[in-house]
């Protein structure tokens, strides 16, 4: 067994089978609504019944980050157990999330927990915490293991398709000017993430176009050579993923391919019906 431990956020979205399979322990967000907090860690609240909730509402959900002693919970837990700790998180430029690990980290006084800012949400993030853990288990030390993550962040590509702009827009994520001019031209953007923020990838006309482009998108970045590993995601759209899933199986024949649900603190901006795909090659 690793002496490395893997902690992640609930932003990432990593499906309970990876969670388990990889052993990767997972901090959860919190979102505020209509004066309620609903806890991010798919069991206070099934993620279509929130969804439902915010369906028909004018507020806009917030997140909230977790308090450091949630963090300090997680990491005292694992050192107790001689673990070393390699925390995994939602870029800095979107949440202050790290912020809060970085509180506990300081309250342990520990040499032994050491945080990466992943500059990535979602499963980008997601599939940085199953190869920091898949490289404990080979026996590599934290250092090493960070080093190499630079290398594969630069591996992963992601895009999403949001239904609507509204969510985005109110969240601050997008320009609102642009956002208005998107959507008085009716244009179905594709996002991206660069630098650590959302980022416009490419604007289409009409969501089929949007999802056909994304797949087109992908074909382009895939390379002849190399394991292929996919996830799809979405906000209330199991129907729709399961059409990518399809597509992309016969398409591309990857490895594998995770399926999930995308969470209440990133369905919050990305919006009911929004789609995600989330691929890398090694």
């Amino acid at each position: 067994m690793s002496r490395i431990a893997v902690v992640t956020d609930s932003t990432s979205d990593l499906p309970q089978s990876a969670r388990e399979r990889y052993g990767i322990k997972v901090v959860p967000l919190s979102v505020i609504f209509e004066d309620k907090v609903y806890i991010d860690d798919r069991k206070s609240i099934k993620q279509d019944d929130f969804y439902k909730m915010i369906e028909n509402s004018d507020q806009m959900p917030k997140a909230s980050t977790p308090a450091p002693g949630s963090f300090l919970k997680t990491y005292a837990g694992l050192l107790n157990e001689d673990k070393e700790i390699i925390s995994i998180h939602i870029s800095r430029k979107l949440s202050g999330t790290i912020n809060s690990a970085e509180l506990a980290r300081k309250q342990l006084e520990s040499k032994n927990i050491h945080l990466v800012d992943s500059r990535l949400v979602h499963m980008p993030c997601g599939f940085m915490a199953i190869k920091a853990s898949m490289m404990a288990d080979q026996n590599y030390d934290a250092e090493y293991i960070i080093r190499e993550l630079d290398n594969f962040r630069k591996k992963i590509f992601s895009f999403f398709v949001p239904r609507s702009l509204d969510n985005l827009i109110k969240g601050g994520r997008i320009s609102k000017l642009r956002a208005t001019f998107a959507n008085l031209l009716e244009v179905k953007p594709i996002l991206t993430l660069k630098d650590g923020e959302v980022s416009l990838y490419k604007s289409t006309k009409k969501w089929e176009q949007a999802k056909k482009e994304m797949l087109n998108s992908m074909e382009k970045l895939i390379k002849k050579e190399g394991k292929l590993t996919v996830s799809i995601g979405d906000v209330a759209s199991d129907d729709e993923a399961g059409e990518l899933e399809e597509i992309i199986r016969n398409k591309f024949s990857p490895s594998e391919i995770y399926r999930t649900k995308i969470g209440i603190v990133v369905g919050s901006h990305l919006g009911i019906g929004g789609l995600s795909i989330t691929f890398l090659q090694e």
